[in-house]
């Protein structure tokens, strides 16, 4: 090998050097925040993981509760449960504790969990459904605005009804029908309330 080449290869020596001591803060700080969040995500992957388990454990007591007739104590155990779990259990023990008389233990089981995204229309509208029979038009309206499904459109129509708004509850009920179905067994039901408040039920020839 040639003395220049040797100088050259000390010389790229040097630079690599020079390159490491002047930028070592800034290779350990990486490798520290990689290092942290690998470990963040595993943390989060097991606090996601016992939440998921404690959230079976719940729902599984609940049923076992309800089961043996313990209404109450069912309802008791889902406080501050989330997920999936815990909506399925709650609207469970919900349904057992109006059939048990008691609509206000219901609400309060429904509004005690932390509703899985994918089931808030579901909980919202059995929610309001319970608001407007125990009274609370106003806050079944709050809790529908904005939905626009025939179900929660229905039960606005129930609550403006309720509230004395006769005009606007006609309009709910016209826009419910619109979006059910002509077969469907909840069209009678919307078709009656709409003539109640004062409307007119459209030519079935007309919703198909």
């Amino acid at each position: 090998m040639a003395i220049d080449d040797l100088l050259d290869e000390h010389e790229q020596g040097e630079r690599v050097r020079s390159w490491l001591r002047n930028n070592a803060l800034g290779i350990l700080g990486g490798l520290v925040l990689g290092i942290a969040v690998i470990y963040g995500w595993q943390v989060w992957g097991n606090h996601q993981a016992k939440q998921r388990q404690q959230a079976h454990n719940a729902y599984a007591e609940a049923v076992k509760q309800l089961e043996s007739g313990q209404v109450d104590q069912a309802g008791t155990l889902l406080a501050g449960q989330e997920g999936t779990y815990a909506t399925l259990a709650a609207l469970r023990v919900a349904k057992a504790q109006v059939e048990a008389g008691k609509p206000e233990e219901a609400i309060a089981t429904l509004r005690g969990i932390q509703v899985d995204p994918s089931l808030r229309a579901v909980v919202d509208e059995r929610l309001a459904q319970l608001l407007n029979a125990t009274g609370k038009p106003e806050e079944a309206l709050k809790l529908l605005e904005g939905d626009t499904d025939s179900a929660a459109l229905e039960l606005r129509g129930d609550a403006l009804l309720a509230s004395g708004k006769r005009d606007e509850a006609r309009d709910a009920y016209a826009q419910a029908l619109v979006g059910t179905d002509v077969a469907s067994p909840a069209r009678r039901r919307i078709e009656l309330k709409l003539q109640e408040a004062g409307g007119q039920v459209p030519d079935p020839a007309e919703a198909t």
